[in-house]
């Protein structure tokens, strides 16, 4: 299994920045009075793709042979990877083909469909959807880019933690929400080299704690669904790399329930002024849960993503 070194975060910078901007990492005093704590948001939202993932995204297709650049990639999603992959690849000339489970996210759909990738429905949820990469990898001679088990993306999106630490020397905790668990892995790998002093927690949706139940109970954990509203959460299995990265690095894992995600959103709009999609709230979201234990630290808290559909976003604010 490749490894994720502080060394490959080091090296996709360089690549990441030919084509992104870094995002802010913005101070938001009245949510930090309500909070007790010093609030910044790290806006991975404000990216082209309205995700963090489109910094792996475009340092792994930087990697790619040029043999197999030309025969072209394929990976499945609930959006946000997909959309990554999908931007990425048009940045360097390549077919993507990307595989949706039945009832994704319509408009995080149609934006992969715009960036120019092959969109293809299969399955109730991102794992069936991914069943089906294998078949079309073994096919059309495409490569499976796995969303959680490339290095190269990991220290792509490894980046933004960097930008924390340069923004904010004196950090005292990271927020992250995990899903798959790139972001969390980059956070972790960054703030070893850097400060390990440097508390990083992590976030899981109680609808799908894969990777919260597998770190407390010490072994392989897969659950049988993952209904949250926060699809960026919504995984039923924790992949070897990030948790191996995980197990060991994380100084804690929390879980928020459904209406907290909510909640979260619109806390997000109250105080930021921004659109979170559920997994970009859920830090926040935590950060609520959180607020005795962490008075009076500088708190980086990753607004992972603004991808939220508008019938969803109609639900939360009705239900207000």
């Amino acid at each position: 299994m490749k490894s994720v070194t502080f060394h490959g975060i080091i090296a996709a910078r360089k690549v990441v920045t030919r084509f992104l901007k870094s995002t802010p990492l913005t101070h938001y005093p009245e949510l930090s009075e309500k909070l007790g704590f010093q609030a910044y948001i790290k806006h991975e939202n404000h990216l082209p793709t309205g995700s963090f993932k489109v910094r792996g995204g475009i340092n792994f297709m930087s990697n790619l042979p040029t043999e197999q650049k030309k025969q072209g990639v394929v990976t499945a999603t609930r959006g946000n990877h997909g959309q990554s992959i999908a931007y990425a690849a048009a940045q360097f000339c390549v077919k993507a083909t990307i595989v949706v489970p039945y009832g994704n996210n319509p408009e995080k759909n149609s934006a992969m469909h715009a960036f120019g990738a092959e969109l293809i429905e299969h399955g109730a949820d991102f794992d069936e959807a991914r069943e089906l990469c294998d078949t079309l990898q073994a096919e059309r001679g495409l490569y499976y880019v796995h969303p959680c088990m490339e290095p190269a993306l990991i220290h792509g999106v490894g980046t933004y933690s960097l930008e924390i630490f340069e923004n904010l020397p004196n950090v005292h905790t990271i927020i992250v929400p995990i899903g798959g668990g790139s972001g969390v892995c980059g956070a972790i790998t960054v703030a070893k080299a850097i400060n390990p002093n440097v508390k990083i927690i992590g976030v899981q949706a109680e609808n799908a704690p894969a990777i919260y139940r597998s770190w407390k109970e010490g072994e392989h954990v897969e659950t049988d669904s993952c209904n949250t509203i926060a699809d960026g959460l919504a995984t039923r299995v924790p992949f070897k790399l990030p948790f191996s990265i995980i197990k060991d690095g994380i100084h804690d894992i929390v879980t928020v329930n459904e209406e907290e995600i909510r909640s979260g959103i619109r806390t997000v709009l109250r105080y930021t002024h921004n659109l979170a999609e559920g997994a970009g709230a859920a830090a926040l979201a935590a950060a609520y849960k959180l607020a005795d234990t962490l008075e009076g630290q500088n708190v980086a808290i990753i607004m992972s993503g603004g991808n939220l559909d508008t019938e969803t976003l109609k639900e939360v604010l009705s239900n207000s």
